[in-house]
């Protein structure tokens, strides 16, 4: 994992907090598995449909695996929970 580039990344958008969820922390993630990443924002970050969008490509590119960035307050309430409790955080300045 590129952790410098996915913290110059993070600071360049106005990340609070970058999680990893998923297959990627369980046995069953494969060579063709997405990395499902949760994000959660600084409150003063200009955030857009668009801005979502280039940043999932920019992390992409960089994990050369299909990335899902989800937004923390865009989890469904019947997957919340389970998600925050098993995420690991790679990201938090």
């Amino acid at each position: 994992m590129p952790y410098k580039a996915i913290e110059q990344l993070c600071r360049r958008y106005g990340v609070r907090e970058l999680a990893l969820f998923g297959s990627a922390l369980r046995n069953d993630f494969k060579p063709n598995s997405d990395v499902d990443l949760l994000v959660e924002f600084d409150p003063h970050a200009r955030v857009s449909f668009i801005t979502l969008m280039r940043m999932q490509r920019e992390l992409s590119t960089m994990l050369h695996r299909q990335v899902d960035l989800v937004p923390k307050g865009g989890l469904k309430p019947r997957i919340r929970s389970a998600v925050l409790e098993n995420a690991k955080v790679i990201y938090a300045p």
